[in-house]
C-alpha cells in the first residue's frame, strides 16, 4: 500500500518561542560550577524511576551505616590492642606496635571489602524489595491507563492488606464509578433527547411535503417550503449524528471479523452516485485488512471519512481510498485534495461541531460530527486515528486498528 510521506513535526529553533533552552541561553545568567553540578544531579535523579530512587536511597543509607560500623569496629579493635600493649614491658613495645598497625590495616581492608560486597548484595535485594513494594502501584497505573483508553466500566479492585496503597486504589475506583455514572447519564440524555426530537421533525417533514404537493401552491410558498425542508433534513442528520456519536462512545457490543478493504469497497459502491456527480477523481487501492469489530460502526467510520473528503474538496479534485497494513496494523486511509489546512487546525477537526476554515464544497450540509464520530468509533475499537495536511492542500486521515488475535 503506497502512502504519501508524512512530514515530521516542526521543531522550534534556538531563537523561537517555546525553545526554553534558546531563551535561557540568551537571557539567563551563566550558572556557576556548583550550580551546574547541582542541576546535573537534580536532572539525573528526576529521570530515575521511583523504584531506582528508592534503591539509590537505600544503598546510600546502607553504605553510610556500614561505614560508621567499620569505623566503630576499627576503634574497638584499636582500643583492645592498645589495652593489651599497656600490659607488656617496654622492651617489646616497638615490635608490638608494628604488629598492631598491621592488624588494624588488615582489619580495615577486609572490613571495607566486606562492606562493598555486602553493599552490592543489599542494593540488589533493595531493588527487588522496592519492586515488590511498588508492584501494587504499577498495577494501579496499568489498569488506570487501560480504563482511560478503553472504557470506564472496569475497576481496579486491588486485593491485599488494608494499607495506604489499597486506600489509593479504592479512591480510584470510587472516582471511576462517579465518572462512569456521569458519562452514562450524558449519553442517555443525548440519546433520549435525540429520540424525542425525531418525532416532531418527522411530522414537520410530512406536513411540508403534503403542503408542497398541493396543485395551487404559489412559487414563493414553494421556495419557502423547500428551504424549510432542507433545514429540517439538516436537523435530522444532526440528530442521527448525535445518536450515532452516543452509541459509538460506548463499549463494543458486537465483535466480528471484518475486512476493512471490503468495508471500504461497500461504502464506495453505496456512494457511487454522489462521487460521480461531484466530478472528483476517485483512486482506489483496497487490500485485505482484517480486524475484529462492529461492522456497522466500521462502515459508518469509512463512510464518514469518504463523506468528509467529498464535502471538503475543490473543483476537479481527487479522493484516494486505501486499505491494507500500515506500520504493522490493519488500516484504512482516505486522502483528498482541497484547500491548504494549517497544521494547528488538525486537532480541532475531530471535535464535535468543528470545521476547518476556508471555502469547501458542501460545507453547508455538514453537521460537524463526521470526524468526531470517526474518533469515537476508533476509540471503541482500541485503535488510533492520525491526520496531517497535504502539502498541495487537503487532508490525509489514517485509521489503524489492532491486529486480530487468534
Amino acid at each position: 500500500m503506497s502512502h504519501e510521506e508524512r512530514p515530521g513535526p516542526e521543531r522550534a529553533g534556538p531563537g523561537r518561542p517555546g525553545d526554553t533552552g534558546g531563551w535561557r541561553r540568551l537571557n539567563a545568567p551563566v550558572p556557576g560550577k556548583g550550580e551546574r553540578s547541582a542541576d546535573q544531579v537534580r536532572r539525573f535523579t528526576d529521570n530515575l524511576s521511583l523504584r531506582a530512587r528508592l534503591t539509590l536511597i537505600y544503598g546510600m543509607l546502607f553504605f553510610a551505616a556500614g561505614s560508621v560500623l567499620v569505623l566503630v569496629n576499627y576503634l574497638i579493635v584499636a582500643l583492645l590492642l592498645n589495652a593489651l600493649l599497656d600490659e607488656e614491658n617496654v622492651s617489646e613495645l616497638i615490635a608490638h606496635r608494628y604488629l598492631i598497625e598491621e592488624v588494624l590495616t588488615h582489619v580495615t581492608r577486609f572490613s571495607l571489602l566486606a562492606l562493598f560486597l555486602v553493599g552490592l548484595l543489599a542494593v540488589a535485594l533493595g531493588y527487588a524489595v522496592a519492586g515488590r513494594a511498588l508492584s501494587p502501584l504499577q498495577k494501579i497505573t496499568r489498569i488506570a491507563r487501560h480504563l482511560s483508553e478503553r472504557s470506564l466500566h472496569e475497576r481496579i479492585a486491588l486485593s491485599g492488606p488494608d494499607d495506604e496503597i489499597r486506600e489509593l486504589a479504592d479512591t480510584f475506583d470510587g472516582m471511576l464509578e462517579r465518572l462512569d455514572r456521569a458519562f452514562d447519564g450524558q449519553r442517555r440524555f443525548v440519546a433520549n433527547a435525540s429520540h424525542e426530537l425525531r418525532t416532531p421533525l418527522a411530522i414537520n417533514r410530512t406536513l411540508l411535503e403534503v403542503a408542497l404537493s398541493a396543485p395551487d401552491v404559489s412559487p414563493d410558498l414553494k421556495t419557502v417550503g423547500q428551504t424549510l425542508l432542507e433545514t429540517n433534513a439538516r436537523h435530522e442528520r444532526l440528530i442521527d449524528g448525535l445518536l450515532f456519536l452516543a452509541k459509538s462512545d460506548r463499549e463494543l457490543e458486537v465483535r466480528a471479523r471484518v475486512d476493512l478493504g471490503e468495508v471500504a469497497g461497500t461504502v464506495l459502491s453505496q456512494m457511487d452516485k454522489e462521487l460521480s456527480e461531484s466530478g472528483l477523481r476517485l483512486n482506489q487501492d483496497l487490500r485485505p485488512a482484517p480486524v475484529i469489530g462492529d461492522p456497522v460502526l466500521l462502515e459508518r467510520l469509512v463512510g464518514n471519512l469518504v463523506e468528509n473528503a467529498l464535502k471538503y474538496n475543490v473543483d476537479q479534485g481527487e479522493i484516494t481510498v486505501r486499505s491494507g497494513m500500515y506500520e504493522g496494523m490493519p488500516a484504512v486511509q482516505v486522502e483528498n485534495s482541497g484547500k491548504v489546512i494549517p497544521a494547528y487546525e488538525i486537532e480541532g477537526l475531530f471535535e464535535p461541531f468543528r470545521r476547518g476554515s476556508g471555502d469547501r464544497l458542501g460545507s453547508g450540509r455538514s453537521a460537524g460530527l463526521g470526524l468526531s464520530i470517526v474518533r469515537s468509533v476508533v476509540r471503541a475499537h482500541e485503535g488510533m486515528v492520525t491526520a496531517w495536511p497535504r502539502a498541495a492542500g487537503g487532508l490525509v486521515v489514517t485509521v489503524c486498528l489492532p491486529v486480530p488475535r487468534g
